[in-house]
Parts: C-alpha cells; structure tokens; sequence
C-alpha cells in the first residue's frame, strides 16, 4: 500500500486534531508532523519532505498562501479554512481539494477517496538524474524535438505541465517542476524560484536585487528572480 507522508498545517488545535481524526480511517496518510504557524511549517517541510499538505488559510502573521509561495519544492495541497471565498485563488494554486470547516466527514471522506484517485494517476519519474550528453524526446502536440540536455537553458511551470526553451525554440510538455527536478542534474539545473529552473551555463549576469535577492540574466535574454531562500542558496553554492 502506498502512504503519503502528510503534514497538518493550522494555528488552531482542535482543527488540526479534527483533520487527524478524519485521517484515522484513512491508513495511507502517514501523519508525519503538524505546525502551527508558517515559519514552523517551512522548517517541517524541509526537513521532512512530506507528500500531501492539509493547510489553513488564515494564521496568525502569514497565510497559507505565503506559505506555498516561500517553498521552492511544493507538496501536494488540501485547504482548510473557514471561508470559502477563498476557493479560486486555492484551485489556480492547483489544490488537490478545499475544505470548508467544520470539516463534515461525507465531504472530508470525498475528498480523500478524490485525492487517493488523483494520486494514483500520476507517473513517477525514475529520480535518477539523466546524463547531461543525452539527448532527450520530447513531443509537443504535432511537433517533435530530439534535442541534446545542454540545449535546454530555461524551464518554467505552467500549473501542471513545463515550458522548455531551447535554442530558439520552445516546447509544453505535461510534468510539473518537481518531477523535472528529479530528472536533471543539480550541478547544471539551478531552480531558482517555485516556478523557474534555469541552466547555470547560460548565465550572463548576476545583479543585487530587491531584500537581499538576485536577479539573474541569461545569455538568451530571460531575466529571471532568485527567490530570497534560493538566493542563499546559490551564493553558498557557487562560493569558495
């Protein structure tokens, strides 16, 4: 039996013990940690790397959202909130589901049956990086590309499909970030934000940018933000 590792995420106690009592039925949600605020959260998840998310909107100084938009390796993701305006802006965020509370267990059981079945779609990428002199197929509606690792110089996240660039060329394929991630070798492929990957090799310049961020521009003309925790990253990274 698969298990996703899960993480609740909520400043109220009981709401985070009302989830973990709908999770009891559920045996393939492995409860691996809960927090009850943003920072608390982030380090969580980066240490534990869990597979699902349940996470509130609205916390005490940060929301659910600047959570998501902090992270760089987003999890999967089910809302959990007392308002429903907030329904849309969930979804474009490509949510898995978005639970109103008090959590009804008809409606919570629904979505985990929704989520297991979503889960269960998805074709993991073998993680093993590919070797960067291979070259790789991709199909893009009618159009086809068999092109070298090397000539890849920018990909960017489209919810849940990937636009390469390659030369003067472009490609959408249907894999998210993430799972590109797995794929390509860290040395070469720097993710420099949750929805940008780009190859240190076309780099052209680095520039100081707004909180102690940077701004990168490649030789291709993209100009790229480096987000605060992956502009730590890269200077520690690419430092004596």
């Amino acid at each position: 039996m698969k298990r996703y590792k899960t993480i609740i995420i909520d400043d109220e106690r009981l709401a985070r013990e009302e989830v973990k009592r709908g999770l009891e039925k559920h045996q393939e949600f492995e409860i691996i940690g809960e927090a009850s605020h943003v920072d608390e959260a982030i380090t969580l998840i980066e240490e534990l790397k869990p597979d699902i998310l349940f996470l509130d909107i609205h916390m005490p100084g940060k929301s659910g959202f600047d959570l998501l938009e902090e992270l760089t390796n987003v999890p999967d993701v089910i809302f959990t909130t007392a308002y429903d305006q907030y329904a849309v802006k969930a979804f474009e965020m490509n949510a898995l589901d978005y639970l109103v509370k008090p959590l009804r267990d008809e409606r919570f059981s629904k979505t985990i049956e929704k989520v297991k079945l979503e889960l269960s779609k998805r074709v993991k990428l073998e993680p093993t990086a590919l070797p960067m002199h291979q070259k790789i197929f991709i199909k893009d509606g009618e159009k086809c590309h068999f092109i070298p690792l090397t000539d890849i110089h920018f990909i960017e996240s489209l919810e849940n499909y990937a636009r390469l660039y390659f030369g003067s060329d472009k490609a959408m394929i249907k894999r998210s970030l993430n799972l590109l991630a797995e794929k390509l070798d860290p040395k070469v492929f720097f993710r420099v934000n949750r929805s940008q990957i780009i190859n240190i090799n076309y780099i052209k310049e680095i520039h100081p940018y707004f909180n102690n961020k940077l701004q990168i521009i490649l030789t291709t003309g993209e100009k790229v933000e480096v987000s605060n925790r992956q502009s730590v990253k890269f200077k520690n990274w690419n430092s004596l």
